[in-house]
């Protein structure tokens, strides 16, 4: 292509609402603009990218033996009331009636709609096992999209699910799809680490996430430190935390008046107390029923693990006119005292079960109870009371008697081992060898196609611009074509691009009227990562500049070796 003919729009200044690397360069290097909060237009670079890194998905899916299909963006919310997700999903899920007053989502995956295909296709465990995949948009209402194409509305996803006969059947595809996985991102130039994940709304039994270890990556990677363990967030498990010694002559529960103290922060200064002193209790509804989460003030509640301890039950926090119908108090006053006896289930974490001593609500509007003691004040056992693990990972946590490490990463991928949550409820069944009727074990398997790009680029930049791993950049190579006026400049510059499209390399020839410098900054802001600049003075020598956009030296070479160093160049940089 011929940089007169192409539509690239590059920004001198930093867009203002742009908050990391990523977001801020691929608008500034004209890959993208916002449409509104959260949906984006791809640009010709921009989607020339995205479809680098779908071929690549592509190839790699197709050589494991997947199949490429591709399902509607609608679906009928009856699908996804059958699995129970679309209260799972909640206001996330974008939904819309249409003018025969039927209600449908806009698909923020599609688990649904596949096991219904199998459930009316698949008939004989013969037909096993299938891995059926698509590339197609997802749309997910965000309470708050940001960081650009990294959490945006609209998104482009890889999304596979697999039928199998039996367990074992699924373990070889989920391990198959895993090592699949490892080549596409290794291919599209990331450096990425595998960490055990919950499985969230999709369930299932078991899930890795593969994610890009990043300083602006909203996932939180957590691992020991022999790296002997990772997991993210939302399952990293830590060990107990021991019996701490009870003060001696601890006084029996004392109501205190703290007006208008209703969060942590404010009852921790009102009584010069401290967070990892303080008792939360949170009051969620399963259904009809109220089941409490206790965790300490210092500690987050673990969504994921609370709702794994309820057998992964759909629950929400409750409203604040059920809280103060069960409570008898104002929201932020709950405590366990006389409370954990009208819940239909408790999950206290394990840290608060080891408090010598504590401070909670009252259960009364503007009190709390000071001398709170666990197991003597409130019950730590009893048909409705659990002790589990609900809270996330902090500092100075261990599992298995190693420290735990946090950093930050950008998730890219998820693999799942999802069992028969959707077969059973969408019938997918066939007839296995003895001719009996079973249910398919699935697996499903997600790419985020826009986070590869934006993680690229949020890994590798510098102060001048985007630097790209040569597989997924909009070019291989650039022709930077000075002295426009020159004949013998443009007759160069134009033979080399020929020559190089010829043998197959994707290559942009900057054939533009301008001034050396502008060209120069738009080739480093694209990030293309080879250069080769075609210039009045270097050329009666007989020589052009070849220059990697990684290093910041170039090199003069003859003329008569362009063609055959940047093919090497080229070759060596996929190598890598």
């Amino acid at each position: 292509m011929r940089y007169s003919q192409m539509f690239i729009p590059t920004v001198k200044e930093t867009p203002a609402d742009a908050e990391i690397p990523s977001h801020q360069l691929m608008i500034r290097a004209g890959l993208i603009r916002k449409v509104a909060s959260g949906t984006y237009t791809y640009l010709p670079l921009g989607f020339r990218c995205l479809n680098k890194v779908i071929n690549i998905i592509r190839q790699e899916m197709e050589a494991a033996g997947a199949q490429e299909i591709l399902m509607p963006a609608i679906q009928p919310i009856e699908l996804w009331q059958q699995t129970g997700r679309d209260a799972d999903y909640g206001p996330t899920m974008c939904r819309f009636q249409d003018r025969h007053n039927r209600v449908n989502v806009l698909a923020p995956t599609a688990e649904e709609v596949v096991t219904a295909i199998a459930a009316g296709e698949l008939k004989s465990y013969k037909q096993l096992p299938m891995n059926l995949y698509q590339i197609s948009p997802k749309f997910r209402d965000e309470f708050r999209p940001r960081f650009g194409v990294l959490r945006s509305r609209e998104f482009m996803m890889k999304d596979a699910y697999s039928f199998h006969a039996d367990e074992q059947s699924l373990q070889q595809t989920y391990q198959k799809m895993y090592d699949t996985y490892c080549r596409i991102f290794k291919r599209c130039g990331l450096e990425y680490v595998i960490v055990e994940a919950e499985t969230g709304e999709m369930g299932g039994s078991a899930s890795h996430q593969f994610s890009i270890p990043c300083e602006n990556g909203e996932d939180i990677i957590v691992h020991t430190e022999d790296n002997s363990y990772a997991a993210n967030l939302e399952k990293a498990a830590v060990d107990p935390l021991p019996q701490q010694p009870k003060p001696q002559d601890i006084g029996q529960p004392e109501d205190v008046h703290t007006p208008g103290t209703g969060t942590i922060e404010a009852v921790c200064d009102f009584l010069k107390t401290k967070p990892a002193q303080m008792i939360k209790t949170l009051i969620y509804k399963v259904e009809d029923q109220i089941v409490l989460a206790l965790v300490r003030g210092d500690h987050d509640l673990n969504a994921e693990k609370f709702t794994v301890a309820l057998d992964r039950q759909h629950n929400e926090l409750a409203d604040e006119k059920t809280i103060e119908q069960f409570t008898g108090a104002a929201v932020g006053f709950a405590g366990p005292i006389g409370l954990l006896e009208k819940a239909s289930k408790v999950i206290i974490d394990q840290a608060v079960a080891v408090m010598p001593v504590a401070v909670s609500g009252a259960n009364k509007t503007d009190y709390h109870t000071a001398n709170v003691v666990p197991g003597r004040d409130f019950p730590l056992s009893g048909a409705n009371i659990q002790i589990a693990d609900i809270r996330n990972a902090v500092e100075g946590d261990t599992y298995k008697g190693k420290k735990l490490l946090f950093k930050r990463g950008i998730e890219v991928g998820q693999v799942f081992k999802l069992g028969t949550k959707y077969s059973s409820k969408l019938g997918a069944k066939v007839l296995d060898e003895n001719g009996s009727e079973t249910l398919c074990t699935m697996g499903c398997y997600g790419i985020g196609v826009n986070r590869i790009i934006a993680s690229a680029v949020e890994l590798r930049n510098d102060k001048f611009g985007i630097i790209w791993p040569i597989s997924i950049a909009p070019f291989e190579v650039i022709i930077t074509a000075l002295n426009q006026e020159d004949a013998e400049v443009v007759k160069t510059a134009a033979d080399i691009y020929e020559k190089l499209r010829q043998k197959g390399i994707d290559v942009l020839l900057d054939d533009r009227e301008l001034r050396p410098g502008p060209k120069f900054k738009d080739a480093d802001l694209i990030g293309i990562p080879i250069r080769i600049t075609v210039g009045k003075k270097a050329l009666a020598d007989g020589n052009i500049e070849l220059k990697l956009r990684s290093e910041s030296k170039s090199r003069h070479i003859p003329v008569t070796d362009a063609l055959s160093q940047t093919l090497e160049l080229v070759e060596s940089l996929y190598a890598d």
